[in-house]
């Protein structure tokens, strides 16, 4: 993990400072790639904002901006006289993407102070207003992103996402441990791809294995969040910008998003009553 410059000597390091009219931060986040980090985060916001909260959603993965695919928007945001920048708006969420500033076949090539520049600024320099949860996408993985997040704003949690396979357990467990390094609070660990139910037969199968991330939760201490069945519904869903919980919770392929979005609830509210406070302090 990318350790921060030590400040000069006499130089305090800056402490994070809350975004004003932000109830909770929640960050999204996986040890690697390809566990559908993304897809979680991109439901997760929209079945919040159908709970009937505010919900912004930033898409941090600035190698890998797939939010304005998944939520069928692009264009550039606005920049009004103030420099300040007016987010997207897509299924009730308030958006904001490098994907939005870019062309989507363009690569991306970021240096550290780069990407720490790209953070302060979609946190600080855009509009969010009044939202009862930001929920932020990172990058895979335990680099600069995080790190820069976590320096800037205090986050209300963390979510780890990963499939029940032995090489998604083994990077998800270093990714629970640099939130815990970093005074981050788990939300909790959730189990995407456990599953997959057949259509003809309706019997299950355990194509990923399955139940790794529960025991790996229960090993770290952490609130197990849930299981996600693998289903080619999600992922076309997403593939059309049509997310797969718009369907609606009686939707079989968006039942265990909606069971997963309001165990996130119930844990933002245990961590913000513990704290006693709208937010996590990070010292």
């Amino acid at each position: 993990m990318s350790t921060p410059l030590p400040p000069r000597p006499g130089q305090a390091q800056p402490s994070p400072q809350p975004l004003p009219g932000v109830g909770a931060i929640v960050a999204v986040g996986s040890g690697k790639g390809g566990v559908g980090k993304t897809t979680l985060a991109v439901n997760l916001a929209i079945v919040l904002s159908k709970l009937g909260h505010k919900v912004g959603l930033l898409d941090a993965d600035v190698y890998g901006p797939n939010v304005p695919l998944m939520l069928g928007i692009n264009g550039q945001p606005k920049v009004r006289a103030d420099n300040r920048i007016d987010p997207l708006e897509a299924h009730g969420l308030k958006v904001i993407s490098v994907g939005f500033l870019t062309p989507s076949d363009k690569p991306l090539i970021w240096r550290g102070p780069m990407l720490h520049s790209i953070i302060k600024q979609f946190l600080g320099s855009v509009v969010w207003g009044e939202l009862d949860y930001l929920v932020v996408d990172l990058p895979p993985g335990t680099g600069d992103v995080a790190l820069s997040l976590i320096q800037t704003v205090p986050l209300t949690g963390a979510i780890v996402v990963s499939t029940p396979s032995d090489v998604s357990l083994q990077d998800a467990r270093k990714a629970i441990e640099m939130f815990r390094q970093m005074k981050v609070d788990l939300v909790g660990m959730v189990e995407n791809m456990s599953y997959f139910v057949c259509p003809h037969c309706h019997q299950e199968t355990d194509i990923f294995s399955r139940g790794g991330a529960e025991k790996t939760a229960s090993q770290f201490g952490v609130a197990y969040l849930g299981a996600i069945q693998l289903d080619p519904g999600i992922r076309k869903a997403g593939d059309g910008g049509q997310p797969v919980v718009l369907a609606g919770e009686d939707s079989t392929a968006a039942k265990s998003l909606y069971d997963f979005a309001r165990k996130v609830e119930s844990r933002v509210d245990e961590i913000k009553s513990t704290a006693g406070e709208s937010v996590i302090q990070i010292q």
